[in-house]
């Protein structure tokens, strides 16, 4: 599969009635390509040299310490509008305009992060991405991540495997490390962004820490289940991630062999998502288990 299929390109296929996971993929590719590519130019133009473009970019949603550009506007209106167009009969969920939430009953939804990492975003930290995923039934069929700042592109359909697609065009296959140990596994978390919530998490990482390598956080949840996958992180775990954070991630991690654990709802309920490399999955879950991190932090 080419770095991006062209949304013209996709004309050519039966987008609009198919849920075959291939055909969705392709769509989710390009149109996460289109999106990011968007939010790159627009970085440049709000946060460049000239302070006062910056002024009236930047607002909060839940907490002071949760913002929102934008930029995370108008990629999440760009994906639907191109969405709308070649799928009309798709629900929709995104992170900040919401949608059509359940969307129905056997019916493709699509999931959108528009700019996952919006912080890293807003300081110039170069991790943050564009997630786009198709789900039935709550399931994820397809997906892709844009790595915003280098343009790469991971992505999976169920059954057919992930890969990693760099800026350049060259494709590798995504595999898990070969890790057996679980206290030689690099771990990757998040917070919240609510103090209480944050504060309990801050003495689940302070119990995990000693027990494994070492602990990363990112800021973007949607690339580091894309590590997972690639073999840059052995394991990713978070308690409060949404629907948007993990739909296409987490299934980018599985079908590069990852075990993962899923919420059955939004991040209010602090319920966890894990993706872990196969050869520590029974170990680290049960450290997990052992540390209180199976009940949802809320």
């Amino acid at each position: 599969m080419s770095k991006f299929q062209g949304l013209d390109a996709l004309q050519g296929l039966d987008a609009v009635a198919s849920a075959d996971p291939s055909t969705l993929r392709a769509v989710a590719v390009a149109v996460a390509g289109e999106a990011a590519d968007h939010v790159r130019a627009r970085r440049r133009e709000l946060f460049g040299a000239d302070p006062a473009a910056q002024v009236g970019a930047v607002r909060t949603k839940s907490t002071d310490t949760d913002p929102v550009t934008v930029a995370d506007t108008e990629s999440e209106d760009l994906i639907r509008r191109r969405l709308t167009h070649l799928r009309p009969g798709d629900g929709f969920l995104g992170e900040e305009r919401g949608g059509d939430s359940a969307g129905g009953e056997h019916r493709v939804r699509w999931v959108v992060d528009p700019i996952d990492g919006t912080v890293n975003f807003v300081y110039g930290i170069p991790a943050f991405a564009v997630s786009v995923a198709a789900q039935v039934d709550g399931r994820s069929l397809a997906g892709a991540v844009v790595d915003v700042t280098t343009g790469d592109t991971y992505s999976a359909a169920v059954d057919e495997g992930a890969t990693l697609t760099t800026a350049d065009g060259a494709v590798a296959i995504l595999r898990c490390t070969p890790v057996t140990d679980v206290g030689l596994a690099l771990v990757a978390t998040g917070f919240s962004y609510d103090a209480g919530r944050r504060a309990r998490q801050g003495r689940l990482v302070a119990e995990l820490l000693p027990r494994v390598r070492d602990i990363r956080r990112i800021g973007a949840a949607a690339l580091d289940l894309c590590m997972v996958a690639a073999g840059r992180l052995d394991a990713h775990y978070e308690h409060g991630l949404n629907p948007w954070d993990w739909a296409a991630g987490a299934l980018i991690a599985a079908e590069a062999g990852a075990s993962v654990r899923l919420p059955t709802g939004f991040g209010a309920d602090g319920e966890l998502t894990v993706a872990v490399a196969p050869g520590i999955a029974g170990e680290f879950q049960a450290l997990l288990t052992a540390l209180g991190a199976d009940a949802p932090i809320a």
